[in-house]
């Protein structure tokens, strides 16, 4: 009896990796659901099908970002110091036109210079490295460079790059609840932003302070375009590790089958989970059913991007090669909408992601076993083996040790997730950045 007991416990622990994430990250909805309240409207849902979802996305009245929504709280938390100053975050206005109006100015550049900065960050970042890395962790240097450049016009000091990675990993590692924020991690960017805003080589928004300025900067150059960069860079990477057969077609293949690739992953791997929007009027969407002003609407980009696709868990860039739907006729939105907050590096960014993957690809063979999940909170393991170097038997054990070991990281991570993501949801309910702010109440907004 003792023996059965023991062999059925073995069997519960061996299994544990199987079946324990995933009933944790229901769990963890479960709770954010409690402590968040039920107060969004699900798009697409019950309300809203996916056949409406454009047209409620790009309604005038979809345009509230931040005020009345108490998941704004929790993004303001996360996003601290100076959510009041990120563009995503700002609401319609005189101050939200004069910020991106100033984005835009400094994402307006050459597609030579696009290209040419990119390969030369990139291939810093490359130098040297082979054998197992975090996809995330090893791109996230080179978008740091690429993003300082871009607001200052001269190379990136390492002081300065250090300073910008610290904060993005440390914004991006709270956002998946992998570990609590660092604010002196944060704080101390800012600082350094301060004080080189007479190096800015761009006009910035006028009618705001030093620190509102710097603020922005860190914001939207050193905290969203870092990390999302390096998320969708990492994705791309990691979806050719795991199709050796599309790898190979990339490596040999033009700029269009690279698009095709990068196309596909962002829509099985959106960077944007939910866009949250509050309504500032009624939305009708049926001839007796309105969606009444004050309302949040969550969009579901991954529901989206799904539907209307055969097969849609299957990784297939030839649903983008010629001859098939034009792009804008497909449920795929990976920047946003036109009409409602698009991502304004929409045009800079792919040609950006193209470049920086030819550079790997140039250089390495890439494969892992890890799983491959939107939110990748294991930041992409990947063994980088050099292009011509000889593969055997030990690449092998290595991919076996990598499967393992993340399996079993996954068990861990998803329960520190479930502690870390319940007492930072519980802390910003409590501090209530956003709701403070907009009451006129925004001492220690990021506390």
């Amino acid at each position: 009896m003792l023996t059965a007991v023991w062999v059925a416990a073995a069997i519960v622990v061996i299994s544990l990796p199987r079946w324990l994430p995933g009933r944790v990250v229901v769990l963890r909805g479960w709770v954010f659901t409690r402590i968040n309240g039920e107060e969004s409207i699900a798009v697409p849902g019950d309300l809203v099908g996916v056949d409406r979802f454009r047209e409620v996305y790009s309604h005038p009245a979809a345009s509230g970002r931040s005020k009345g929504a108490v998941l704004s709280d929790l993004f303001w938390y996360w996003l601290s110091p100076g959510p009041e100053m990120h563009q995503e975050h700002l609401e319609a206005g005189e101050r939200y036109d004069a910020v991106a109006l100033a984005t835009r100015r400094i994402l307006s550049q050459p597609r030579a210079r696009v290209e040419e900065l990119t390969r030369r960050c990139v291939g810093r970042t490359l130098e040297g490295r082979r054998g197992v890395v975090r996809l995330r962790d090893l791109m996230m240097p080179a978008w740091a460079e690429f993003s300082y450049e871009l607001v200052f016009r001269e190379p990136c000091p390492p002081h300065a790059r250090d300073l910008i990675v610290g904060n993005a990993d440390d914004v991006v590692t709270a956002l998946k609840c992998c570990g609590l924020r660092h604010m002196d991690r944060r704080d101390r960017l800012t600082a350094y932003l301060v004080e080189s805003l007479p190096r800015v080589a761009h006009e910035l928004p006028a009618g705001l302070t030093a620190r509102e300025q710097a603020l922005y900067l860190q914001g939207a150059f050193f905290n969203t375009a870092v990390v999302q960069m390096s998320e969708a860079t990492a994705h791309v990477l990691m979806a050719l590790a795991r199709h050796p057969d599309v790898q190979n077609g990339a490596r040999a293949g033009d700029d269009r089958f690279l698009d095709q690739v990068i196309a596909e992953t962002l829509r099985l791997y959106p960077l944007f989970g939910i866009a949250h929007r509050v309504t500032t009027g009624d939305i009708p969407v049926a001839e007796d059913v309105v969606i009444p002003a004050g309302s949040v609407l969550c969009f579901d980009y991954p529901a989206f991007h799904r539907a209307g696709f055969p097969d849609p868990e299957r990784f297939d860039p030839g649903r983008f090669a010629p001859g098939h739907a034009p792009v804008r006729e497909l449920n795929h939105i990976p920047f946003g909408m036109p009409a409602n907050r698009p991502c304004p590096a929409w045009r800079l960014a792919p040609l950006a992601m193209r470049v920086a993957v030819r550079e790997v690809l140039r250089s390495y063979e890439l494969d892992s076993t890890a799983a491959h999940t939107r939110s990748l909170p294991n930041r992409g393991p990947c063994l980088l083996t050099p292009l011509h170097a000889r593969r055997g038997r030990g690449r092998r054990l290595t991919l076996l040790f990598m499967r393992l070991r993340d399996g079993w990281e996954d068990v861990w991570r998803s329960l520190v997730q479930l502690v870390l993501g319940t007492y930072m949801v519980w802390d910003a309910r409590r501090l209530r950045l956003c709701e403070r702010h907009f009451s006129g109440d925004a001492r220690s907004a990021s506390t």
